[in-house]
């Protein structure tokens, strides 16, 4: 099929199959819809209702309606908290898809990739799982993609870096990347942009809420053993190996990713650099759950764009076993700084034969 043809159906193609795969997940999704969102008005009703937002009986991640996330989130989620719950749910999850369609069309990439990433959302289990949970994936894709545009404009860079660490705590590593590859300003604005959204919500939270969340981090951060978890250790030890195996495994998977993506800093252009910094932001999550992988169709764009049509695995791998989870993010973290854009030789480009 040629490139023309290929431009003409790409677009009903990527719409009809992204709009069939959520339909469908969310058809059968059952008591299952919505499971994440529950967590999140539950903070908001128990900031309306004057008691504490952490649960202190917490030990374990995974659970109904375990709130996991900054205080600022909670005061965000107050709107829909206040509307009736199946109207708050819908609206909730309209807002994720567009939020996720919002991000799709910031990607600094061709007209032909970002259509591709719509196909191929619709067609990955991470994503759609996501979708049926409510969880926040893609607005974590959002504020990641607006990060990618705006990488040489420092305030919006460092709102956009800002905005996804108020919705989990993972993007802040950007933070690091930005000082590491001299954004001083777009760090400063990021963490005062963060800053001053914490001082916001304090009245609302109660200054006891920080300490609270801090130490829930703490107790639900166990990469190894959390049930369901994707982590290299939490695979190998459900699938058998011993709890100290599978911690070095674990270990060592932590080692290459903060090693990997040192590397980036230093050696890697700045885009290579962004999109590895924002796998690595899950990678080095001690909680690593199969619709996080919906944040590799970043790393996706980024290898499309530079025409290595392999990448368009990545994201259809979501189906495989967790096995294949770990594998997934390493080939997503080191991909983006080692592979260079292909260029396809046209006729004007292919070199003259010497008539001598």
């Amino acid at each position: 099929m040629s490139g023309t043809a290929v431009g003409r159906w790409l677009p009903p193609f990527a719409v009809a199959a992204f709009a069939l795969g959520v339909a469908l997940i969310l058809a059968v999704a059952g008591p299952t819809l919505g499971y994440d969102e529950q967590a999140y008005v539950g903070a908001a009703h128990r900031l309306l209702d004057g008691t504490p937002l952490y649960d202190a009986a917490v030990s374990v991640a995974g659970g109904f309606a375990i709130y996991l996330y900054p205080p600022p989130f909670a005061v965000a989620m107050l709107p829909v908290a206040l509307l009736p719950a199946t109207a708050g749910l819908w609206l909730w999850i309209g807002g994720l898809l567009a939020a996720f369609l919002a991000g799709v069309a910031l990607l600094p990439v061709r007209r032909d990739v970002r259509w591709a990433i719509v196909l191929l959302a619709g067609l990955s289990w991470p994503f759609l799982y996501s979708v049926k949970l409510g969880q926040v994936g893609p607005l974590l894709f959002l504020a990641f993609a607006a990060g990618w545009r705006t990488l040489d404009r420092p305030v919006l860079l460092g709102v956009a870096i800002a905005s996804g660490a108020l919705v989990k705590v993972q993007p802040a590593l950007l933070l690091v990347w930005a000082l590491a590859t001299g954004r001083r300003r777009a760090a400063a604005v990021g963490v005062g942009a963060a800053a001053a959204a914490a001082v916001l919500v304090t009245p609302f939270v109660g200054i006891g809420a920080w300490a609270d969340y801090v130490e829930l981090l703490r107790r639900v951060s166990t990469p190894v053993t959390t049930p369901h978890n994707f982590t290299l250790g939490a695979v190998a030890f459900q699938l058998g190996a011993p709890e100290s195996a599978a911690g070095i495994l674990q270990l060592a998977m932590f080692g290459a990713t903060i090693a990997a993506t040192a590397w980036a800093w230093v050696r890697a252009d700045a885009e290579s650099s962004y999109v590895t910094t924002v796998v690595a932001t899950q990678l080095l999550s001690p909680l690593l759950w199969d619709h996080y992988a919906m944040l590799l169709l970043l790393p996706t764009a980024l290898l499309l764009q530079r025409r290595h049509w392999w990448a368009a695995a990545i994201p259809l791998a979501g189906w495989l076993p967790a096995p294949a989870y770990p594998v997934l993010f390493l080939v997503a973290l080191v991909a983006p700084i080692v592979t260079r854009p292909r260029t396809e030789a046209s006729p004007a480009t292919l070199p003259v034969p010497n008539p001598a």
